[in-house]
C-alpha cells in the first residue's frame, strides 16, 4: 500500500510541536504539516515571562526549541497547505498542496488567527495604519499617536510594548475593564504613555491613502468622538488585539464544533472520530496559554499510542523503523529550513559572531558551486555596514567571493542594469549569470538566517522542493519583480523573503528583491506601507502579512 504515517500533525505551533515531540519519542513516525513557518501566533510575541521553566524569552526562542526537540526524536516537518481531509475510516487522508498523505491518525494543531472587528476602514487600511504586530510594525509609528483596540493580555502587553515608539497609545476597551490578569492591567493604568478608553468601540477609520480620522462611541452613554492628528500632514496607527476566531474550516462538518467554531474534544483530546485528535487553540477551553496548549499536544500524543498500538493489531500492519518521504512529494522533509537556521544577532559592531561562525561553516562545508556578491555602494552609513558585513563573511567558505563598487565608479556601470536603489548586494554565479537575489540594506537581525538560506539555495545542494511547486514556477514565463520590504525585527519577514527568493532561484524572469524598509523611507510613502512584510509585485500588486512559498505564486499567477 501507499507509504503511511502514524499520525500526522496539522499546525507547528506549541500544541502541533508538542505532540510531534511526544510522538516521535514513543517511537511512533510522525509529520508536521506547516502552512508557515513553525511557531504560530506565540512567535510574534517579544516577550514570555510565564512558561515555567524559562525565567525570559521571545516566542521564536522557545517554540525553536521545540521544534529543534522533536527533529532530534525523528520528527519530519513538510512545508505545504492542507487543502481537504478525509477522516472517516481506519486510514487518514491528508490533500496537501504538495501531494497527497495518508496516517492512522490526525491531530489537529491549526491554532486560531487574530479576529477582525469588521468596523469601516479595518480592511480597507490593513497594512497602511491598521496592524495585530506590535514587534513588526511599532517602529513605524515613532513620534505618531497610537491605538490599541482590546482589553486582553495581548492588547496590555502590546500597548506597553508600543510606549517605546509612539507619541502617545490610547486603549481602546469594549469591556468596563480589562480581561487580563490584574497585576498586568495595574501595570497598564500606571504607565503615564498610556491613555484607556473603556466601554468604547471603534466605529470608524478613514482617510485618502493614510489614515486621518478615527470615530469612536462609548457604549453606555452612547456618546461620540473623534480623533485627527494635530498635525494634518501625519498619521497615526490602529493595533487590533481583540482575540482569535479558531482556524477549523478544515475541519467543519468532519467534527463536531461548538456554536464559535472551536472543536469539542474529550479530556484525551480526541474528537468524536475515532483516531482524530485536536489540541491548542483550535480547541474548547478556559485558557489559551503555550503552557496548555503545549499540554494538550502531549495529551493527544501519549493518547494515541494506544490508538495507534490497536490499529496495527487491527489492520495486521508491519511497524516501520523511518518513514522517508511524504507521498508525492518528491523530496525528505526532514531536510527543512532548520538545516540552515543558525543564530541572530542585532546588528551593532561585528555582525558575524564566533558562535554565529561555528554554526555557518558546517553549512558552508556544503556548498558545491562558486557564487559571487556584488555590491554597489553609495555614500551612507548602511553602505559601510554592509562593506563590514562581507569582510566578515568572506573568510567562512572560498565559494563565496564579494566585489565592491562605489555607484560613481566605472566598474558599477555594468550593474546598474539590475537596480537603481542602494545599496545593493547581488547575486552572481561564477560563469557571471545574475541570479535574480538581491538585498537592498545589511541582511542582519531576523533576516541573517533568510540571507544564509539564499547562499545555500544558490550554491549548495539548496532545500528540496515537490515537483508540483517546481513545475508551477518553471511554468511562469512572464516577467515578476518582486520587492520584499521587511524590518530586521520582524519574525513574519524571513518566511516571505525566503519565498521568494526560492522561486526568484528557479526561474530567470522573476527576481527578488529584499528591502530593510528603515533605511529607504521613499518607498514607504510610494506604497504608503505602515506595516511588515510587505509585498509589491511589478511595481503594482501589494500584499501584506505572511505568506508561504505557495501562496506567493498564487500572487504572481494573478498579477
Amino acid at each position: 500500500m501507499d507509504q503511511l504515517y502514524d499520525v500526522i500533525i496539522i499546525g507547528g505551533g506549541p500544541a502541533g510541536l508538542s505532540a510531534a515531540l511526544y510522538g516521535a519519542r514513543a517511537k511512533q513516525s510522525v509529520l508536521v504539516i506547516e502552512k508557515e513557518k513553525s511557531g504560530g501566533q506565540i512567535t510574534i510575541t517579544e516577550e514570555v515571562v510565564n512558561y515555567p521553566g524559562v525565567a525570559s524569552g521571545s516566542g521564536k526562542e522557545i517554540t525553536e526549541v521545540m521544534r529543534q526537540q522533536a527533529v532530534s526524536f525523528g520528527a519530519s516537518f513538510l512545508s505545504a497547505e492542507v487543502k481537504e481531509l478525509e477522516l472517516q475510516g481506519d486510514y487518514k487522508r491528508v490533500i496537501t498542496t504538495k501531494g497527497e498523505l495518508k496516517a492512522l491518525a490526525v491531530v489537529i494543531a491549526t491554532g486560531a488567527s487574530p479576529r477582525k472587528l469588521g468596523f469601516p476602514g479595518e480592511k480597507e487600511f490593513q497594512g497602511r495604519g491598521v496592524a495585530n504586530c506590535a514587534t513588526c510594525d511599532g517602529e513605524f509609528f515613532t513620534g505618531l499617536d497610537v491605538f490599541v483596540v482590546g482589553a486582553g493580555f495581548a492588547a496590555a502587553e502590546e500597548a506597553m510594548f508600543l510606549t517605546r515608539f509612539a507619541k502617545k497609545v490610547r486603549i481602546i476597551a469594549r469591556e468596563p475593564e480589562f480581561t487580563c490578569a490584574k497585576s498586568i492591567g495595574d501595570k497598564v493604568k500606571a504607565h503615564e504613555g498610556i491613555d484607556i478608553f473603556f466601554n468604547t468601540e471603534v466605529k470608524e477609520i478613514g482617510g485618502n491613502n493614510k489614515l486621518e480620522y478615527a470615530k469612536f462611541i462609548n457604549n453606555i452613554t452612547g456618546d461620540e468622538w473623534e480623533y485627527r492628528p494635530e498635525n494634518p500632514a501625519e498619521t497615526f496607527g490602529v493595533f487590533v488585539f481583540a482575540g482569535y476566531v479558531p482556524s477549523t474550516e478544515l475541519v467543519k462538518g468532519k467534527v463536531q464544533l461548538d456554536d464559535f467554531g472551536y472543536i469539542i474534544t474529550d479530556r484525551n483530546q480526541m474528537t468524536d472520530i475515532p483516531g482524530v485528535y485536536a489540541a491548542g487553540d483550535v480547541c474548547v477551553k478556559n485558557l489559551r496559554q503555550v503552557v496548555t496548549a503545549v499540554a494538550d499536544g502531549a495529551i493527544a500524543a501519549t493518547s494515541l499510542e494506544k490508538y495507534i498500538a490497536d490499529k496495527y493489531q487491527e489492520l495486521n500492519l508491519q511497524r516501520q523503523e523511518k518513514v522517508g518521504e511524504p507521498a508525492e512529494a518528491g523530496s525528505k522533509v526532514a531536510e527543512s529550513s532548520a538545516e540552515v537556521e543558525v543564530g541572530t544577532k542585532e546588528i551593532s559592531g561585528t555582525f558575524i559572531t564566533a558562535e554565529m561562525s561555528a554554526q555557518l561553516k558546517p553549512i558552508f562545508s556544503k556548498l558545491e558551486k562558486k557564487l559571487r556578491l556584488v555590491a554597489l555602494l553609495d555614500d551612507r552609513g548602511i553602505s559601510e555596514e554592509l562593506k563590514i558585513f562581507l569582510k566578515e563573511l568572506s573568510p567562512l567558505t572560498d565559494n563565496i567571493s564579494y566585489e565592491l563598487h562605489s555607484v560613481t565608479s566605472a566598474e558599477a556601470e555594468e550593474y546598474k542594469k539590475y537596480t537603481d536603489s542602494y545599496p545593493a548586494l547581488m547575486f552572481f554565479n561564477e560563469e557571471g549569470v545574475y541570479l535574480g537575489i538581491q538585498y537592498h540594506g545589511v541582511p542582519g537581525g531576523h533576516e541573517f538566517n533568510s540571507f544564509v538560506i539564499a547562499l545555500y539555495n544558490a550554491a549548495g545542494p539548496g532545500q528540496p522542493l515537490d515537483k508540483y511547486t517546481l513545475d508551477k514556477i518553471k511554468g511562469l514565463n512572464k516577467k515578476i519583480n518582486m520587492k520584499v520590504f521587511v524590518s530586521l525585527a520582524c519574525t513574519m519577514c524571513p518566511e516571505v523573503v525566503m519565498g521568494s527568493q526560492r522561486i526568484a532561484l528557479e526561474n530567470q524572469e522573476i527576481e527578488a528583491e529584499m528591502y530593510d524598509l528603515a533605511h529607504y523611507p521613499h518607498f514607504k510613502e510610494k506604497y504608503s506601507i505602515m506595516s511588515v512584510p510587505c509585498l509589491v509585485i511589478n511595481d503594482k500588486e501589494i500584499a501584506f502579512g505572511k505568506k508561504s512559498t505557495d501562496q506567493i505564486l498564487e500572487l504572481i499567477e494573478s498579477a
